[in-house]
């Protein structure tokens, strides 16, 4: 078969017709005239270029049981041969009926980027690390967008799912292998992309803080983290896990490492403005209370640990927003907060013995059931000292 009979559709990202920029330019003008409806049906039978589709699969897939789904079908696949004519005027018969179905002409060979973006992350598999690392790479860079992202049927949205699995999965596994092999460039490129289409995953962040350290800019790796964080707090009332924490440390660390050796005190000792208590990880939580630790033995002075829940009928996410906003207010400034799980909190109360703990259980009881007076929540705690 000659290769002059190829023709490619892109189908990550916008759907486009094409190799070069001047083809998919002339291509997208005949397409936008389409129509929504039949540039849907089109896509179709481009995906399923490979085998024979029924009419019934046709008619439940775009028309159901409505109006007359027949005539309906009928009419679209003559629209759609006319359309195909229009933009293929050497090919002939491009769509074909075979036995009540429709299919593409195998004689007019089609390349699609998703097929070539499906062969290469299934192959990679059994490659060696080198090979195995160019052709997730090679995969990545197809991925240009989620699957036909303009069209909103169904069908194409099962799809859409599996494609952004396939190139999550890929891109997760090529991060180890770019980091050993200190392409740093390539790393942050693929981190960058990855991370919108979903940000939710640390690794993406975790890799692009760990490359920007390495190529000397901490400061960018704190900017990154910051902006994880927020939006992470916002979507899904969550911190940051340990390692991302660890290299914001480390980031912050590095930034401030041409302070001058006189400013360092001034640097240790500066006032913070904050007036709340401090919310910290978990792990930051522990490393503090060693701390404690360590401090009461010398001393003789006692502090509490306080555990707060919010029962069984709170709404996790919401009521546990909201008892962070009283913890921070009502505790005192410098008091460290981590939380445990969803609605759950950990505080240590320095210098607190236990009667004065559970007076600062009663005021935050009080302040959260005044504040929010129709939450179910039912605020429970358990104290012990260091």
């Amino acid at each position: 078969m000659e290769r002059d009979r190829m023709i490619h559709f892109g189908l990550l990202g916008a759907f486009t017709c094409g190799n070069t920029e001047e083809e998919i330019t002339k291509y997208h003008a005949k397409i936008s005239r389409i129509g929504k409806k039949a540039l849907s049906f089109l896509q179709y039978i481009i995906v399923n270029h490979g085998r024979n589709i029924s009419s019934e699969e046709l008619i439940e897939q775009f028309w159901g049981e409505s109006g007359d789904p027949v005539n309906s079908l009928r009419n679209m696949v003559f629209r759609i041969r006319g359309f195909l004519k229009d933009m293929f005027p050497e090919e002939e018969g491009i769509l074909v009926t075979v036995q009540d179905c429709y299919a593409w002409n195998r004689e007019v060979l089609l390349e699609l980027d998703t097929e070539q973006f499906e062969t290469l992350c299934v192959k990679a598999r059994g490659q060696k690390e080198e090979e195995y690392c160019r052709m997730l790479v090679r995969a990545a860079s197809l991925y240009r967008g989620d699957f036909l992202s303009g069209n909103d049927g169904e069908w194409a949205r099962t799809m859409r799912q599996y494609y952004q699995t396939l190139y999550l999965d890929a891109c997760r596994a090529v991060l180890p292998l770019l980091y050993k092999e200190e392409q740093w460039l390539e790393l942050l490129a693929i981190c960058s992309r990855a991370y919108t289409v979903d940000f939710s995953m640390e690794e993406f962040t975790e890799y692009q803080m760990k490359a920007l350290i390495a190529l000397g800019q901490p400061e960018q790796a704190v900017e990154k983290y910051e902006a994880f964080r927020e939006r992470l707090l916002q979507e899904y009332s969550m911190l940051p896990g340990q390692d991302i924490e660890q290299l914001h440390t480390l980031a912050l660390g590095l930034r401030k490492s041409d302070v001058e050796e006189q400013d360092i005190l001034g640097l240790v000792c500066e006032e913070q403005p904050d007036t709340q208590a401090f919310l910290c990880t978990f792990p930051v939580f522990r490393s503090i209370v060693a701390l404690e630790r360590r401090h009461l033995k010398r001393s003789g002075f006692s502090s509490t640990l306080m555990v707060i829940s919010l029962g069984r009928d709170a709404v996790p996410t919401t009521d546990g927003r909201r008892l962070e906003r009283i913890l921070l207010e009502k505790l005192r400034t410098g008091d460290p907060i981590a939380r445990l799980e969803a609605g759950t909190y950990i505080i240590m109360l320095t210098g607190a013995g236990e009667e004065e703990a559970r007076m600062v259980f009663g005021r935050i009881d009080c302040a959260f059931h005044r504040t929010y007076r129709h939450s179910a929540a039912n605020l429970t705690f358990r104290v012990a000292e260091l």
